[in-house]
């Protein structure tokens, strides 16, 4: 597949932008990361997250669940990022745009899949509390463990680390996986 570029690209968000749609692609920092699609225990996880925060989100009116391949951009330049799950809540649903969110998501959940596990919890980590994301959840589907950073004063600060449920200080809620 071949497609024909009117103007080069000058920056290398207008990079990240031409991938074709469903690219599983991320802008960190200025850098483009690509990963392979997710196995099938990560997409189970998944699965089963989005169903049980989804209901309770929607049940509550309070905001939207957006799952990956969608771009969040962090900001205009270097930062473009495809979380496997996000929470926008409806105070800040100006950040929801017809090509992505536009600004920091109140929560983010990553799941671990082999070779991801240092992006996940070192550079997205890094990533997220550089641009405030409340809330950030990191999930092992091997181990159904879940660590849950809340941002206090600027910093992520481990709020919480279980096996099948997760206590969310955003929600004020505990869910049960």
């Amino acid at each position: 597949m071949t497609a024909d570029i009117p103007v080069p690209p000058r920056t290398i968000m207008e990079v990240y932008k031409m991938l074709p749609e469903g690219t599983l692609a991320e802008l960190i920092n200025g850098k483009i990361f690509m990963s392979p699609a997710p196995n099938t225990q990560h997409q189970r996880a998944i699965k089963s997250f989005f169903n049980k925060l989804s209901a309770y989100v929607e049940q509550a009116s309070l905001g939207e669940i957006f799952f990956a391949p969608y771009d969040v951009y962090l900001d205009e330049n270097a930062n473009a990022v495809q979380p496997d799950l996000l929470f926008i809540s409806t105070k800040n649903s100006s950040l929801i745009k017809a090509h992505g969110i536009v600004g920091s998501p109140d929560l983010i959940i990553e799941f671990l899949s082999p070779g991801n596990t240092r992006h996940d919890l070192f550079i997205k980590k890094e990533l997220y509390e550089k641009f405030k994301v409340n809330e950030y959840w990191v999930v092992d589907p091997a181990s159904t463990e879940v660590s849950v950073f809340q941002l206090m004063n600027g910093v992520f600060e481990l709020s919480g680390k279980s096996k099948s449920e997760v206590f969310s200080p955003l929600f004020n809620h505990t869910f049960h996986f």
